[in-house]
């Protein structure tokens, strides 16, 4: 669900052999393991790059759902509002009082986190290659290819308009089927409060990116406990390719928003979601909304696990900048338009690639 942005990579001789690639699990509980691989050893272009600026003024956003929800015009207006201010000001807020059960919740990361426990033999059964594939396991991003790792494994899963999701362990598809039904109640509902918030009216972003058939993928991303956190990765800066993303994560922290030209960390809140901006959004809004960049860094005493849950535009929408928002002067488009399926693909080709996806698609 995620593109990787670029980073500066430890240089191998071309000539070295093929990596054996054993998951972030498997290496973690290895009783020997006092330091991390170098192939999983990670600089940064500036030392700056690594400082968290802990002194930040503002706080993210939280966004009440059910004032957002509410049918008192007065609360809604106030929630439209603020939504509006965390999108354009953060691309990122906290949902708290969302409706959806904390039993739920709580019963789909343990469903996924019981998938992390399988066999490697039953994992490896969806190990995939194409951004499209239905079901793929793996760990760090392009293993095969990639020189530098990330500690990272991820299980993603397309759970709309078909679901998909692996047989094993009992329980996991029922329990990913009820919840990505409710998320998607629940991001339609905030899609019709950021249309509003636009100036679009409530239905203009579920007709023009077709809803219905909307592309939705589950991701559950396990960064295991690292011997060395300031120098591994578990995902570098980047930004995702939906319209939103609905994050759902245990309370460890290790996501991180780039606010202002500095990292911010984002402290879990209990039973709430973290809420993002994405490429989609932002070129619908023809930049008045951005793509946020974030990144997941990671600790050495507890696992986490972070579950996104990407909404995006049906596969063979053309999205384009909204004319109400392109005056052809002051305002005018630029984006290019393009079909959201080959965005995908576009975007996971330039994955290590100087330039981030959407600037790359500005007229």
């Amino acid at each position: 669900m995620d593109t990787i942005s670029p980073v500066t990579q430890l240089h191998q001789e071309a000539s070295a052999p093929r990596l054996q690639i054993t998951s972030a699990k498997t290496l973690a509980e290895s009783s020997n393991l006092t330091s991390i691989p170098s192939h999983y050893a990670f600089t940064t272009p500036t030392s700056g790059d690594q400082a968290v600026h802990a002194d930040h003024d503002d706080s993210i956003p939280v966004i009440d759902f059910s004032l957002l929800s509410s049918s008192n015009p007065d609360q809604r207006s106030k929630a439209i509002s603020d939504l509006a201010k965390a999108c354009q000001d953060w691309g990122v807020f906290m949902l708290i009082n969302h409706g959806v059960p904390e039993s739920q919740m709580k019963g789909t990361v343990d469903a996924l986190m019981g998938f992390f426990d399988l066999t490697e033999e039953d994992k490896n059964k969806f190990l995939g290659k194409h951004v499209l594939d239905p079901i793929i396991y793996g760990t760090s991003f392009k293993a095969s290819v990639d020189k530098v790792l990330l500690w990272r494994d991820f299980l993603k899963m397309m759970v709309h308009p078909k679901f998909h999701c692996p047989p094993k362990p009992e329980g996991l598809s029922e329990a990913l089927a009820e919840y990505t039904g409710e998320l998607r109640k629940l991001a339609r509902e905030l899609l019709k409060g950021i249309s509003e918030s636009l100036g679009l009216g409530p239905g203009y972003i579920d007709e023009a990116m077709n809803m219905d058939s909307s592309l939705q993928i589950l991701a559950a991303n396990l960064y295991p406990p690292c011997p060395q956190p300031e120098l591994a990765m578990g995902l570098p800066s980047h930004s995702d390719y939906g319209l939103l993303t609905i994050l759902m994560q245990n309370d460890i922290g290790g996501l991180q928003v780039n606010h202002g030209g500095k990292w911010v960390k984002v402290d879990p809140i209990p039973n709430a979601f973290v809420v993002n901006t994405a490429d989609q959004l932002e070129i619908m809004s023809n930049g008045k909304y951005k793509s946020v960049l974030h990144r997941a860094v990671l600790n050495n005493k507890t696992t986490r696990i972070s579950i996104p849950f990407s909404v995006g535009p049906s596969p063979n929408t053309v999205v384009v900048p909204a004319e109400q928002l392109v005056d052809g002067k002051h305002n005018q488009a630029t984006y290019i338009s393009m079909n959201y399926k080959d965005y995908l693909e576009f975007k996971q080709s330039r994955v290590l690639n100087k330039g981030l996806c959407p600037s790359q698609v500005k007229i």
